[in-house]
């Protein structure tokens, strides 16, 4: 699997490349500023594209903005933003155009190499992977907005934040070591409650779940 990597930081962007190497993906180009990348992009096309959300000149927020021209370019290049800090407005417009194959993780998930690989697969096999810090915040934004979430139980928002995080119910279930039944029936309350259209799909499920916590 080939990685294309932006990362200004060289003790990161390094780090990045041995971790990533050491669990058997490809890095294609590790450049340090935008333009760099989307002509990496351009000419390797890879697999999946991982991204800090902060490059050169203003560090502000050049890397998404980089990372939506790639995907412009290249509909449905999976791609995964890393970020020092929890911007909502960055999930919200990464999520944009409802295709997936989206990740927004803080980086020191980074530090943990099985947590930060198995994001990057599930990311370029077209799932989501958010990070739980940033359904924490959506979570809490709309609680304090009141409204249906406030009639989920503590066990469907538990359910809620896994779900919304990119958990598949087996996952889901693993983490709270109760069945996949259980699970499913939370996940049909959840969606009855919020009054979203059940899904199989783990992504679109996702997706679902983000554009009611966003919104």
């Amino acid at each position: 699997m080939q990685v294309v990597i932006a990362e200004d930081l060289f003790l990161l962007r390094d780090g990045l490349i041995r971790l990533l190497e050491a669990y058997g993906f490809e890095v294609s180009a590790a450049v340090d500023n935008g333009e760099d990348f989307l002509a990496a992009v351009r000419s390797h096309r890879p697999d999946i594209a991982v991204v800090d959300v902060r490059l050169p000149p203003s560090f502000t927020d050049e890397g998404l903005r980089a990372a939506l021209r790639a995907r412009a370019e290249q509909p449905g290049l999976p791609i995964l933003v890393l970020s020092q800090y929890v911007e909502q407005l960055y999930a919200r417009e990464l999520l944009a155009d409802g295709a997936g194959a989206v990740g927004y993780l803080l980086k020191d998930r980074v530090f943990d190499g099985a947590q930060f690989t198995d994001a990057v697969k599930r990311v370029a096999d077209g799932g989501t992977a958010m990070d739980p810090e940033v359904i924490a915040r959506l979570l809490a934004h709309s609680t304090a907005a009141e409204g249906p979430l406030g009639r989920l139980s503590p066990r469907e928002r538990e359910v809620l934040s896994l779900m919304a995080e990119g958990r598949s119910n087996a996952a889901i279930a693993a983490r709270l070591v109760v069945t996949e039944r259980a699970v499913a029936k939370h996940t049909a309350a959840i969606f009855t409650k919020l009054d979203l259209q059940p899904s199989d799909d783990d992504n679109r499920r996702v997706l679902a779940v983000l554009a009611y916590l966003g919104r």
